[in-house]
């Protein structure tokens, strides 16, 4: 899609009421319910995060989303597809600051670029005891962009015709802290097997796009 179109259509979900979790369900992982449930006391004292979803025109000026796939580090979210963004730090003066200022510090594009457009549904992740926020932004020229070598493995370019497609949508195995595997729902984008919190995020934000696009 042009993105001077989708620009015009993007501008209409500020004052659309959010798909929330009906919407993330679809994508939930079997699991989830119980590792919640045995996070409530955690739960309690969980980290905030902001991430985000960030648009922008290609070289030829197409629509693209940004997403990254993290490092391979000993913690729950290693080798992982996400969203740019991490967690609440001391100096943040909102939890969209935190989404903005780590979008910078991972992909390296400037704070003063981004439009933010919505905040999506925050949602919890049971694994790391975090709350994520998710942001919608837009960057209205094609950006440098400049991984955070220490943290993120790769940039992944996402097509906006692709991600709304419904042939991305899959089914994978996957293992869980059970020592189990089990079936998930998932996202195949570019390559990339996309499940869990991030599939969720994406879930609400696919069927936001759907409404205006």
């Amino acid at each position: 899609m042009n993105f001077d179109a989708f620009l015009k259509s993007i501008s209409k979900i500020e004052h659309l009421e959010l798909p929330g979790i009906a919407s993330q369900v679809k994508m939930s992982p079997p699991h989830r319910l119980k590792l919640i449930e045995k996070q409530k006391e955690a739960m309690k004292n969980a980290t905030n995060a902001g991430v985000m979803a960030l648009f922008y025109p290609d070289e030829t000026q197409s629509t693209k989303l940004i997403l990254i796939l993290r490092k391979t580090y000993k913690g729950v979210h290693s080798a992982q597809v996400g969203f740019p963004g991490g967690k609440f730090e001391h100096g943040d003066v909102s939890i969209k600051h935190t989404a903005l200022r780590e979008t910078q510090e991972e992909i390296g594009v400037a704070i003063e670029d981004i439009s933010i457009l919505k905040e999506m549904t925050s949602m919890y992740i049971p694994p790391s005891n975090f709350n994520v926020h998710p942001f919608v932004g837009v960057i209205n020229k094609t950006p440098k962009f400049m991984k955070q070598e220490d943290e993120v493995e790769d940039l992944i370019e996402v097509a906006l015709s692709h991600l709304i497609d419904d042939s991305i949508l899959i089914t994978t195995s996957v293992p869980t802290s059970y020592e189990i595997r089990v079936d998930v729902p998932a996202f195949k984008l570019n390559g990339h097997i996309v499940w869990g919190a991030t599939a969720m995020m994406l879930s609400e934000l696919k069927d936001l796009l759907k409404r205006v696009l």
